[in-house]
């Protein structure tokens, strides 16, 4: 049976934009899994009710359902062994988790105030109403005044990003000579905005711009052709 993953869709289906989504994603293209997209937006609750919780991605196998993308990776190696590991062994699976914390809590925040205006004007009509109050809620203040200097934002986040780059500048990938799971965590974060803004978030001469280039022709450029911006 093909495997189906809920995806966050944007304004249209083929746009999406979700960096946990695109953790799976790239997990799923390195262990030459194929799987269903199906579109998914803020206010489709319902849609996914069967997971016990109300956020993508969700994975479906068969008769297993998974969700939450760190849940569904450790899931995807336990169990199709016989393909790429996404992690080699305990040691690099625990390393993974402390880059997951450092990524979601370093680099997603300022990353959100530099895509805040067109990530807003991306999303699909149904979701906006949603969005701007249960954000502008979290924030304690509107989308706007959060995203009014996305200059400073990007400035922030090439630096708290100086840890990667100095992996980076030694070594191709994340993870070593070859890409895995770290790797993914990171570059999600780079589809979520190469989908939703034409913000220049790295120089070309950033190592870290390189490692990206990478990344977008990986396993068959299955991240390059998705829709988005070329920046």
């Amino acid at each position: 049976m093909t495997i189906k993953m809920y995806e966050l869709a944007g304004d249209t289906d083929d746009r999406l934009f979700s960096p946990y989504c695109w953790r799976i994603r790239m997990a799923l293209a390195h262990k030459g899994l194929a799987h269903e997209t199906i579109p998914w937006r803020f206010t489709d609750k319902d849609a996914i009710a069967f997971s016990g919780q109300g956020a993508v991605p969700v994975l479906v196998d068969g008769e297993r359902e998974v969700h939450d993308s760190w849940a569904i990776a450790l899931y995807l190696d336990e169990t199709y062994p016989q393909r790429p590991a996404l992690f080699e062994g305990a040691q690099a699976r625990a390393l993974a988790y402390v880059f997951k914390h450092w990524v979601e809590r370093a680099i997603h925040p300022p990353l959100l105030r530099a895509l805040m205006v067109e990530l807003y004007a991306h999303l699909h009509a149904r979701d906006r109403a949603y969005f701007r109050e249960s954000r502008e809620k979290r924030f304690g203040m509107t989308l706007e005044q959060f995203g009014a200097d996305p200059e400073a934002a990007i400035a922030a986040l090439r630096a708290a990003l100086e840890p990667a780059r100095q992996s980076i500048a030694a070594q191709p990938f994340v993870c070593g000579a070859a890409p895995a799971y770290a790797d993914y965590i990171l570059f999600g974060a780079f589809q979520w905005a190469r989908a939703m803004s034409p913000a220049r978030l790295l120089e070309a001469d950033d190592p870290l711009y390189a490692w990206r280039e990478r990344l977008l022709d990986l396993h068959g450029g299955v991240a390059r052709a998705a829709t988005g911006y070329a920046a």
